[in-house]
């Protein structure tokens, strides 16, 4: 017990480092401000996590008195759409600080004397680790703000590693059943469990994600023009939206803009900051699709060797360095082929970390879900609406990444960390 509690205590302060360092590097009015419609301003997701600390930990297993029942409803994501939020009597950013510090000491003392037992919401610390996953979440959200925000950069991080040698072609994954979900996880989340096994048909896929060369020789060839390879709702948006290539990559076809520098297209890198209905063109143009969602989790979990289905590609250990990007360790995806030692063992490559893959599957409960701990969590996004997205990005902390761990967002979206690979139905030749 007193090693869990260690390990929650070292979770909470190591995230709200990442929390102070991302509003720190910018001043009050970078704060205040709204950067773009799609998000919060900064200072509203500061006080969010409070909030969201001190209902579940200090409230809720705590038993303790309100600390500001007043703001709940300000801080409710589901009352106020992010394009309203400037307009809200926020804490300013000094009482936002004032009242997260107030939160987390009350909820430091409830962890040196709560039993984590008896009830399922204390269960492994599991409160505490849902808590640490949806800051670790909002920072990615505030690290995407960042990359909205204009003026002069604010964040450095060191570049990401090369890779020894080139990494491409495909893989094929063979039929047959395998595990997916999980009952053990201790932090999973509601609508990544229950395990269960899913048969699913062989299969070809990418060995890396799809790179920023690939993506633009598809815009070379006329891949923005031609509806054919939209589909009637993804042309319809590409038109009303102007679309003519990734977020971010500037009209000379040569630079994009990260964080606030103009810095030269890595031809090897993931491509980031494309949407659903672009991932799905490309694979189209490609002569490919995107992978279900059940397709990525086997090729990011099955053991061929053993049938069980790990944590990780490379494992049950946790993410290091030498496995993934993640973390915000780095400012971008990695090229193709920089973390060998985080490939899967049939040899797929990079799929923890980088950039979130699209799936083509819509967001849904798998057999026996149960919501838990709260509806709001994840029952409400379930439905046509919502794209699943797999994997994690070079902005996603490894206490909301695993192999299991599910997102989610409508297939418009690309201010998100977001890319893809292909796959495609395995031919007859290749799996006689």
């Amino acid at each position: 017990m007193t090693d869990l509690r260690l390990t929650v205590a070292a979770e909470l302060e190591r995230t709200r480092a990442r929390t102070e360092a991302l509003t720190e590097a910018v001043d009050d009015s970078d704060l205040i401000r709204q950067h773009s419609p799609l998000m919060s301003p900064l200072v509203w997701d500061l006080a969010h996590v409070g909030n969201q600390e001190e209902l579940w930990l200090v409230r809720d297993v705590g038993g303790r008195d309100p600390v500001r029942r007043d703001i709940d409803e300000l801080y409710d994501a589901f009352k106020h759409p992010r394009r309203d939020r400037p307009a809200l009597p926020l804490l300013n950013p000094a009482e936002a600080r004032a009242y997260v510090r107030q939160v987390r000491n009350k909820a430091m003392d409830i962890l040196d004397t709560v039993r984590m037992e008896g009830r399922p919401l204390l269960a492994d610390g599991f409160a505490f680790g849902m808590i640490v996953q949806h800051e670790q979440q909002h920072d990615e959200t505030m690290l995407a703000t960042h990359q909205l925000r204009t003026g002069a950069p604010v964040l450095s991080a060191a570049p990401p590693p090369v890779p020894a040698h080139p990494v491409d072609g495909e893989v094929l994954i063979p039929a047959g059943p395998f595990t997916m979900g999980t009952d053990v996880e201790p932090w999973a989340l509601d609508n990544e469990r229950p395990a269960h096994v899913v048969d699913v048909p062989a299969y070809v896929i990418d060995r890396t994600p799809v790179t920023n060369a690939r993506y633009a020789e598809f815009i070379q060839a006329g891949g923005y023009e031609d509806p054919r390879l939209w589909g009637e709702d993804g042309w319809a948006h590409r038109v009303s939206a102007g679309l003519t290539g990734p977020a971010h990559w500037n009209r000379d076809g040569v630079t994009y803009t990260r964080f606030g520098r103009v810095e030269r297209i890595v031809p090897d890198e993931p491509v980031v900051h494309v949407d659903f209905y672009e991932a799905r063109a490309y694979a189209r143009w490609a002569g490919k699709r995107l992978p279900t969602e059940r397709e990525w989790e086997k090729a990011a979990r099955f053991d061929p060797a053993t049938g069980r289905s790990r944590r990780f590609p490379w494992g049950d250990d946790p993410p290091e360095a030498r496995h993934a990007n993640l973390g915000q360790r780095h400012l971008s995806p990695a090229p193709a082929g920089a973390y060998p030692e985080g490939a899967s063992p049939l040899g797929v490559h990079q799929l923890i970390g980088d950039v979130w893959e699209w799936t083509d599957t819509d967001f849904h409960g798998y057999p026996g879900f149960r919501p838990f701990p709260y509806r709001e969590y994840s029952e409400v996004f379930f439905g046509p609406d919502y794209k699943v997205l797999r994997g994690g990005s070079f902005g996603t902390d490894a206490a909301a990444c695993r192999g299991t761990f599910r997102n989610w967002d409508y297939p418009i979206r690309r201010q998100i960390f977001s890319g893809f690979r292909c796959a495609r139905d395995a031919r007859p030749e290749e799996v006689g």
